[in-house]
């Protein structure tokens, strides 16, 4: 059935009147010339006139066509009929969609903008808006809408404005990028590290204080690379389509169909399938990317040029502190002691110099660490002292509490004991911030001091920039970080997410691809030796291990945070990019 330029079916009934008279002077079949006249002359015109004027514009329209040509009382009962469908039209001129449908009616918004780096100056388009999520497997393949995703786009321009060349188009890359959670939003890498614009934060990393401020990024990707940032649904302000279920895209699987799907309907809107394709994803990003990048590969036939996995998790074995699984202990440790390092909580010699400690300690982790670990009940109580007072000796604690907890420091406990002392707890996200407890008793901290420092800033900062410089107007809150997503689904019963053998396979069914690995020492959300592991545990075949990259920084989850890790970390990516994209080859035919 066509649809009007709302979006809404038009009601044949009001058409259906006219049809009827019973008889017609002009020896057609009788109401032929009459259903004649409206199709093709007054239908046209009924669907571009305003919604809530359809029906009163079929009124007029019957009554005009029936004029000579039917008795008073079939025209009285037309225009009863058509008065009738008035009210039973959804098109009250009070009538609003709300909800996620309001939302996703909201046009997109195109601006422009240049960005200065060094004196080269690069012009490029921003848009804002949506894409609908449409189910082309199902029953209700290339049906409605079942969900409709936000992002934010920059593009690069000409300097006038105008759109680059098919041929520059299609050698300029496109980076889709998204943040993790699960139930975070795209804002932290947008408005953090990547984006034209960024969020004003102290030289170290340091707490802005209000009123926030955004300074142009001189540490911009956007310089090599377009850029697109993602927000899944129910982050940002991405949702489910009205009467859809919001959890069927609540899930690893699931969540990697809607975005690629997402993607797959971008390149053919911006006509960029032949562009170098990347991911970057960051903490839960990175394990979206990686199920992303084998439902691009697989089902749309999208083969990636790189993925950037900004502090990765990609295990979810290595970073569970779960009774049975010794595995984190030994990959946290070495974060344990760059922690100390950073508050000066290692005593002489191992305060002196951080490669070469984290070197000492990352041995001891996978050698005797682990294998007194493996012993279980049976280390004897000799072996038990001795490895208590080495590993207070890496991390500052004490050997007291060491053995108090089986040689097993989870997490939080670390995070509420180092600075105990000095009635102090350090961040999850990045162990350099300190937070103040209630009291200093207790086995964990009352909220990661880490997080308390971003959300405020990032939360202000996006509402301003999306309404002022964007221009986007939308009511609905943008979900910056949410728990509606939960519970996530991960496949499988019983064991540990992982994906770290799907991006295995991607790389050796694409041995063109790269990968790059993004870590912060005093990150604990994801560990940098747990992505050292995972990294070594692929199982890759030698003739593709020069293709995962690692780089390091003396930050934590947002290493970008911090001025001088933003910077480098650019340097590395955009190094990385230009190496990224090889000769023409013929694949692997031997």
């Amino acid at each position: 059935m066509t649809m009007n330029p709302h979006g809404q079916k038009p009601e044949r009934h009001l058409f259906a009147a006219a049809t009827r008279h019973p008889h017609d002077h002009s020896g057609q079949q009788p109401g032929r010339r009459t259903f004649v006249s409206i199709r093709r002359f007054w239908f046209p015109l009924y669907c571009r006139v305003p919604q809530r004027c359809n029906a009163l514009f079929a009124f007029f329209a019957v009554a005009v066509s029936l004029r000579g040509s039917c008795s008073k009382i079939t025209s009285t009962l037309a225009a009863i009929a058509c008065l009738a469908a008035f009210h039973i039209t959804p098109a009250a001129a009070d009538d609003k969609p709300s909800g996620p449908a309001a939302a996703a009616m909201v046009p997109p918004k195109t601006t422009t903008g240049t960005l200065t780096i060094n004196g080269t100056v690069t012009a490029y388009k921003a848009a804002a808006g949506f894409l609908p999520i449409v189910d082309n497997i199902g029953p209700d393949r290339y049906g409605k809408a079942k969900a409709n995703l936000f992002s934010i786009a920059y593009i690069k321009t000409m300097p006038d404005g105008t759109p680059l060349s098919d041929d520059e188009r299609s050698k300029r890359p496109v980076t889709f990028a998204f943040n993790g959670g699960p139930g975070s939003s795209s804002v932290w890498l947008h408005m953090g590290a990547l984006g034209p614009v960024r969020i004003k934060f102290g030289a170290e990393g340091e707490r802005p204080v209000p009123p926030f401020e955004l300074v142009e990024n001189i540490h911009s990707w956007l310089p090599f690379t377009d850029l697109v940032f993602i927000d899944p649904v129910s982050t940002g302000f991405s949702r489910a389509s009205d009467g859809e279920d919001a959890h069927q895209f609540h899930g690893l699987e699931e969540d990697a169909r809607a975005v690629g799907e997402f993607i797959r309907l971008w390149l053919v809107r911006h006509y960029r399938w032949l562009s170098p394709k990347y991911l970057a994803g960051e903490s839960y990003g990175t394990t979206r990317a990686c199920q992303l990048a084998a439902e691009l590969q697989g089902h749309h036939g999208v083969d990636l040029t790189g993925i950037t996995l900004i502090s990765p998790v990609l295990n979810f074995a290595t970073v569970s502190f779960d009774v049975g699984n010794d595995l984190p202990y030994p990959l946290f440790l070495p974060s344990y002691t760059a922690i100390a390092f950073y508050h000066k909580q290692l005593k002489a010699p191992l305060d002196a110099d951080l490669a070469k400690t984290l070197k000492e300690v990352e041995d001891f982790a996978m050698g005797e660490y682990t294998l007194a670990l493996a012993k279980g009940d049976t280390l004897g109580k000799t072996e038990r002292e001795a490895l208590a007072a080495k590993l207070s000796a890496y991390t500052g604690l004490s050997a007291g509490f060491i053995l108090a907890n089986d040689l097993r420091v989870p997490i939080f406990a670390f995070t509420k004991e180092l600075l105990k002392s000095s009635s102090r707890t350090i961040g999850r996200l990045d162990a350099r911030y300190i937070g103040i407890d209630r009291v200093n008793a207790g086995i964990s901290p009352d909220f990661d001091p880490s997080y308390a420092v971003i959300q405020g800033p990032f939360t202000a900062a996006f509402n301003s920039y999306i309404r002022q410089t964007l221009q986007f107007e939308a009511d609905a809150p943008y979900e910056i970080l949410t728990g509606n997503v939960h519970p996530w689904n991960y496949p499988g019963r019983n064991r540990y997410a992982t994906v770290a053998d799907t991006l295995r396979s991607v790389m050796s069914q694409n041995p063109n691809l790269k990968v790059l690995a993004l870590s912060g020492y005093t990150d604990l959300a994801t560990p940098y030796f747990a992505v050292d592991y995972t990294v070594s545990h692929l199982s890759l075949d030698p003739s593709l291990r020069p293709n995962i990259s690692q780089r390091y920084y003396n930050a934590g989850h947002m290493m970008y945070l911090r001025e001088a890790d933003l910077a480098q970390s650019t340097k590395d990516v955009a190094a990385w990019y230009a190496t990224a994209v090889p000769p023409a080859t013929m694949g692997s035919p031997k």
